[in-house]
């Protein structure tokens, strides 16, 4: 009996545990089967590259223009699709075709329109970009567009067009897309905000200007001025209602099929048409996705939840397009939907709309505060008042009216449009004026985003839920958290990889140094707003106590305005002409640099080594300052860009005073510096050369590598490295490679 009963009782524990044996072997071959398709997806696009020996010469290929030309200062920029080529080129390349002088050559830019068929001599390179800390990852963005080559258009006679119209369906698209862009352009010419008009329109969030996206983006309404889910929905609601109204007064068509269903298929055919005119991105994709899950479910006439719905959209944007997840829009939009669902479903008794309202907007508002430091180390404070100004004038005042001035091209359309916005933009602009507008910190590590996540969806759980402020209370160690900083006499350098520039961070316990701040790439892009601002964000650098902008060339100086406009700097030490706009800007900050000069920080010392007090000013590059940073007793030299004669200047006044552990090599290696006095004199661990990728000088200079070789110094380049780390003290002097730390199978080198 004892026996027959331990059986009886043993049954149903074994059935339990078969059941969550099998779920468990369902979910291992679900994430193998994931891991397995994007493998090979990967192993695919990777397939496609342009092979290293074509680097840098002349092909000449025939395509078709793929995409709306982008123009820039200098030139315009345009996907092309090679349909036949006389080298291995990848199916898909990035052209930039500039005008005027470039390299000694000049360049002729014709117009270039979407879906025209070229015959075009270029030069390509692989996809490459700067790797830094918390950096934009420009190659992953390429892989994720299958580019897998960039370059530019040759002067060449044999550049000509040869078909204006090439038949395709996406190319009859872009060309739509690119005349409605004209189209706004044309009435609203002197409108600050046409450019806003364009991307609600066709998606073109290229023609929104820098200055607008960073206040949209302090006041969280960045969403709001792209296509989004809500207005894709929008747009497929409207015309399903309308569908459906006529459907249902129309009696033949009525008795055929319900006039309901009839209605979600036509909504979910204008949202297809307006997702593929507006660019085709994550958030459009997911919208269209999830309509046409809910549209099938009417057909069929099923129940659908929609933790479902949500899911299977995600899936599908998952395997049509693997590289989705590692873009910020997949993320923010797919999350927003599901903070959506988890406080307006499941609710039991009625709500007022205005309640209703105001739970989801805190639910968005709270539940990606996590999110947005990780990917953007700032959210707004005042994105739930901004938001509740804006989304309703611009989802259905401003939208409607771009849209139907596409369509039906009246100027009074694009005006009501245009003025409408800007309407919308006065209380939201002085929302983004107030100093507290937006919160800014480091980027915070994953285990305390995950912990704050869990926590606001713990606070978000309806009424009764016990102890939901507990998830409130984690958000407090994330907003507080700060990156840990060197120990008193420490030193932390970085070499940051601005291409073909230099800028170097020095960071000590309690202070932080920028040695100039790399190139100006056009009017209205630098790395100073590009590249830096966000790094010292995102490390921790709320304020900068020196600044030394070393010389006048751009690829020192050109980003060092949006520096000083973009976070708080104590002084500025430079050896830049008196009335350069950087020295009129520091204004009393000002210290001109000169040998001699010393400071310490937190056990740190700073000396400035050249140029000498009252030397004759002569190349810029010899004007250059040079200084030396010593910590733990160990030695960083900075050289800038100084020549053999600067070399010998700072030989001849004190050869000791130049010993290193760590040294950026002159000049970039460039063959007018690195003389082999200069070499034996500094004798370093460890040589930095700041390079950009195949770029025009050519640097590093063949000979200048092997004299350093030869020198027995453990050699390093930005280019081939990203950025390059040292901790001035500790145990060892080991760099660390910013490829090195955050390795991605997309990554050249």
């Amino acid at each position: 009996m004892l026996t027959l009963g331990l059986a009886r009782a043993a049954r149903p524990c074994s059935g339990a545990t078969m059941r969550r044996a099998l779920l468990a072997l369902m979910l291992l071959g679900a994430l193998l089967a994931g891991w397995g398709y994007a493998a090979w997806r990967a192993d695919l696009r990777l397939a496609d590259s342009l092979p290293a020996e074509w680097e840098g010469r002349d092909v000449a290929l025939t395509g078709v223009v793929a995409s709306l030309p982008q123009d820039f200062e200098r030139g315009v920029r345009f996907d092309f699709h090679v349909e036949d080529s006389a080298a291995p080129v990848p199916p898909v390349i990035s052209l930039a075709w500039y005008r005027g002088f470039r390299d000694g050559e000049m360049h002729t830019l014709p117009g270039i329109h979407a879906g025209e068929r070229w015959a075009l001599t270029v030069r390509l390179k692989r996809p490459h970009g700067n790797v830094n800390p918390h950096g934009f990852d420009y190659e992953g963005w390429l892989l994720q567009q299958g580019v897998r080559a960039t370059g530019y258009v040759r002067p060449a006679e044999g550049n000509l067009r040869i078909t204006a119209r090439v038949p395709g369906l996406m190319y009859a698209i872009e060309r739509v897309r690119e005349a409605v862009r004209e189209r706004f352009r044309q009435a609203l010419p002197d409108g600050p905000y046409a450019g806003v008009l364009v991307a609600l329109a066709v998606g073109d969030q290229r023609s929104i200007p820098a200055g607008q996206w960073r206040l949209f983006a302090r006041t969280g309404i960045s969403h709001l001025v792209a296509i989004s889910g809500m207005h894709v929905t929008m747009v497929a609601a409207l015309f399903a209602t309308l569908a459906g109204w006529g459907w249902r007064r129309t009696p033949a068509l009525a008795l055929r099929w319900p006039a309901q269903q009839a209605g979600v298929l036509v909504g979910f055919c204008v949202a297809l048409i307006y997702c593929l005119l507006a660019g085709w991105g994550v958030p459009a994709q997911r919208t269209l996705y999830m309509l046409g899950c809910v549209a099938l479910a009417l057909v069929l006439r099923r129940d659908t939840a929609p933790s479902r719905v949500l899911a299977l959209a995600l899936g599908v944007v998952l395997v049509l397009d693997p590289w989705a997840a590692t873009a910020a829009g997949f993320w923010l939009s797919f999350g927003a939907v599901a903070l959506l669902f988890l406080v307006s479903t499941g609710r039991i008794g009625p709500e007022g709309r205005l309640v209703g309202v105001l739970r989801t907007q805190w639910a968005v508002t709270l539940g990606l505060v996590p999110a947005l430091l990780v990917l953007f180390q700032q959210f707004s404070l005042v994105s739930p008042l901004a938001n509740a100004i804006a989304i309703p004038l611009v989802s259905f005042i401003v939208t409607p009216l771009a849209l139907l001035f596409a369509l039906l091209p009246l100027q009074i359309l694009a005006d009501l449009a245009h003025g409408s916005f800007a309407l919308t933009m006065v209380p939201v602009s002085w929302l983004g004026s107030l100093p507290w507008a937006a919160w800014h910190q480091a980027a915070p590590p994953p285990a305390l985003a995950v912990t704050a996540t869990l926590g606001c969806l713990w606070a978000l759980l309806p009424r009764g839920t016990p102890a939901r402020w507990l998830g409130l209370a984690t958000l407090i160690p994330l907003v507080l958290w700060t990156p840990p900083r060197p120990l008193a006499g420490e030193a932390r350098v970085t070499v940051l990889d601005v291409g073909q520039g230099l800028a170097v961070h020095v960071q000590t316990a309690t202070h932080d140094l920028l040695y100039d701040t790399g190139p100006a790439f056009s009017a209205d892009a630098n790395s100073g707003e590009r590249i830096l601002l966000p790094y010292l964000r995102a490390t921790g650098v709320r304020r900068l106590q020196a600044l030394v902008v070393t010389h006048q060339d751009n690829d020192h100086a050109g980003g060092a305005e949006a520096v000083l406009d973009g976070i708080p700097v104590d002084q500025v030490r430079s050896s830049l002409p008196e009335n350069h706009p950087v020295r009129l800007i520091a204004g009393v900050r000002d210290v001109p640099c000169a040998a001699g000069q010393a400071w310490v920080w937190d056990g740190v010392r700073f000396d400035m080594l050249h140029p000498a007090p009252g030397a004759v000013a002569g190349k810029t590059n010899d004007q250059a300052c040079v200084l030396r940073v010593e910590a733990a007793g160990r030695r960083l030299l900075l050289t800038s860009d100084i020549e053999a004669v600067s070399e010998a200047g700072l030989l001849q006044r004190d050869a000791a005073a130049l010993a290193s552990d760590v040294l950026v090599v002159p000049h970039h290696g460039s063959r007018t510096s690195s003389t082999a006095a200069f070499i034996a004199a500094t004798s370093p661990r460890w040589v930095v050369f700041p390079v950009g990728y195949r770029n025009r000088f050519r640097h590093p200079n063949p000979e200048v590598w092997a004299r350093w070789a030869a020198s027995g110094a453990g050699m390093l380049r930005t280019d081939e490295a990203g950025a390059v780390s040292f901790e001035l003290g500790g145990a060892g002097l080991l760099p660390e490679a910013e490829r090195g730390r955050q390795p991605r199978y997309w990554h050249g080198r």
